[in-house]
């Protein structure tokens, strides 16, 4: 298979990260004989400082010319400690799944059984977790009318009929792919915006029947996430919460490092860890290269590659298995690896495999 990628690296750890994932990307072309063209686009702090713009229109052509973009992070403390710039990285990443219409956020979240001890959660809680998260993604607070001065800011939540309609028929028919078993989150005693989306999903239960639909509270969903994640298939909700119950689940894998996800929608689809840029770490072959590996698998399951995407997934599993991990989740007293290492650690598993 011929495969266009547009490659946006973005900030701090991400070019560090994007560049283990394209390898792998790349070990799989030699071994399953595809042909994968890459080409470099800017976005976030280092499109801002080298035009002015966290998401240049050259940007968005490549992405539109593409078949998928693998995307790693955007972020630096520089916009992040100063309130009143107006030109900030995540800007771009808002610009970019607004015009590229991507408006479903497809996030897994699953346990790995060496990894169990990392998480702050009991085991007993975690072993057999594994749902998805689909967050609605270009509508809600963050693309909402916004204002602020000194004594008053708000943001509007506002959500259309065929927003709600759309996100849901992705979340339905996901969960008939799994266990058949939808909870939507939502904040319908207090907000209207979320009355309108459990409205509209009581009104579609009937177009899938085979679906067991149930509904949850934001408040409560987060609490239920740690304290009973095998509950959960498939959850869907709007941007804000979605947000930030993804982060949450981190708690479940023991990293964030370890999660990936895609954002699909109306023109190019998008494959990014679900993590920050941590610029923190940049340049010190610390940061865990696995969700952005894991994300490339996605790209490649998403085009039908099942079998390359299953290889790169067995050769995470191994990395893990072996401790040839990041620090963050290495064992007490286990050999120290880089993101580098790590990365070239997978590239050769696969090309021995």
């Amino acid at each position: 298979m011929k495969l266009r990628i547009a490659v946006l690296p973005g900030d701090g750890i991400g070019p560090e990260i994007m560049k283990q994932g394209v390898a792998v990307m790349d070990a799989i072309a030699r071994k399953f004989s595809h042909d994968f063209e890459y080409e470099e686009g800017l976005v976030g702090a280092s499109a801002i400082e080298t035009v002015g713009d966290p998401y240049p229109a050259s940007t968005h052509e490549l992405c539109m010319k593409s078949d998928a973009v693998l995307f790693a992070a955007v972020g630096d403390l520089k916009y992040d400690n100063d309130p009143t710039l107006k030109v900030r990285p995540e800007t771009g990443l808002l610009a970019m799944r607004k015009k590229l219409g991507l408006f479903a956020n497809v996030r897994p979240v699953a346990t790995f059984p060496c990894l169990l001890h990392k998480s702050p959660l009991k085991d007993e809680l975690l072993r057999g977790a594994d749902f998805v998260v689909i967050r609605e993604l270009t509508g809600g607070m963050y693309f909402g009318e916004k204002y602020q001065d000194n004594d008053k800011a708000y943001d509007t939540n506002v959500y259309t009929r065929p927003e709600v309609e759309r996100i849901l028929k992705v979340a339905f028919q996901m969960a008939m792919t799994r266990r058949r078993h939808l909870t939507v989150v939502d904040k319908a005693n207090v907000l209207a915006s979320s009355r309108l989306w459990r409205q509209i999903a009581k009104e579609m239960e009937s177009l899938y029947p085979e679906v067991r639909t149930d509904y949850m509270f934001i408040d409560n969903a987060s609490m239920r996430v740690l304290t009973e994640p095998t509950f959960f298939d498939v959850i869907v909700t709007e941007n804000t919460f979605g947000d930030i119950l993804t982060d949450e689940t981190s708690c479940i894998t023991g990293s964030m490092g370890l999660q990936p996800s895609s954002s699909l929608g109306e023109h190019t689809p998008l494959f990014e860890p679900v993590h920050g840029s941590w610029p923190q770490a940049k340049g010190q072959n610390l940061a865990n290269p696995l969700a952005q590996i894991l994300s490339a698998a996605m790209l490649l399951e998403h085009f039908g590659l099942n079998e390359e995407g299953a290889l790169v997934r067995q050769a995470v599993n191994a990395s893990l298995d072996a401790n040839v991990r990041t620090p963050e989740i290495q064992v007490d007293g286990g050999q120290k690896y880089g993101t580098k290492e790590v990365g070239e650690w997978i590239v050769k598993y696969i090309e021995k495999a």
